[in-house]
């Protein structure tokens, strides 16, 4: 039996939760790459990733899905091009307490636009418990004017249920025949 092999990234600001929900829903132990901040980043959190988050998702027996995560501060760019390449599709976590999180919905939409070209999308929202705007609607907006209508959720990216629901969403948006 041959085991078919997947990539989803996971891209967002620093902060936003990508090794986290990575590590809430991977069937394997995390690796992680994650230094100590020294720069704005120490204002959000203590250590950043600096390369990549890694872990993986097993479907069933034969459908392994790898789950990449890229580093959120901009100076890292260069990673997201290496670890996109050949992605089936792109999460995008966003911060709804950074100062515009919907500045760093176009920021990232602009960053990843060749892949989006080619691969679909799945927003998640996380800390809107924190802070509850921008709402839903007000990201699905924006998104309406760049002709795009992903699946967005609130997310708690330590829940695997919450993360579970965007990777789903994802592999629906590649085939929607899929079985649950």
């Amino acid at each position: 039996m041959r085991a078919y092999d997947n990539k989803i990234i996971f891209a967002g600001p620093v902060g936003a939760g990508k090794t986290t929900a990575i590590g809430a829903i991977s069937d394997i132990a995390p690796v992680t790459t994650d230094a100590r901040a020294s720069d704005m980043t120490l204002n959000r959190k203590d250590t950043t990733t600096v390369a990549l988050d890694y872990g993986v998702l097993m479907l069933d027996e034969a459908t392994k899905v790898h789950l990449y995560g890229t580093p959120g501060q901009e100076r890292f760019d260069f990673m997201w091009d290496i670890l996109s390449h050949g992605g089936i599709g792109l999460i995008l976590l966003l911060d709804n307490t950074r100062a515009n999180p919907v500045k760093d919905l176009q920021f990232f939409l602009n960053a990843f636009r060749d892949m989006l070209k080619v691969a679909p999308l799945v927003i998640g929202v996380t800390k809107t418990d924190v802070r509850a705007t921008p709402s839903i609607e007000t990201y699905a907006a924006l998104l309406e004017k760049f002709d795009m209508r992903p699946p967005i959720f609130e997310i708690d990216a330590r829940s695997r249920e919450d993360v579970k629901k965007l990777v789903l969403a994802l592999l629906f948006s590649i085939d929607p025949g899929l079985e649950s």
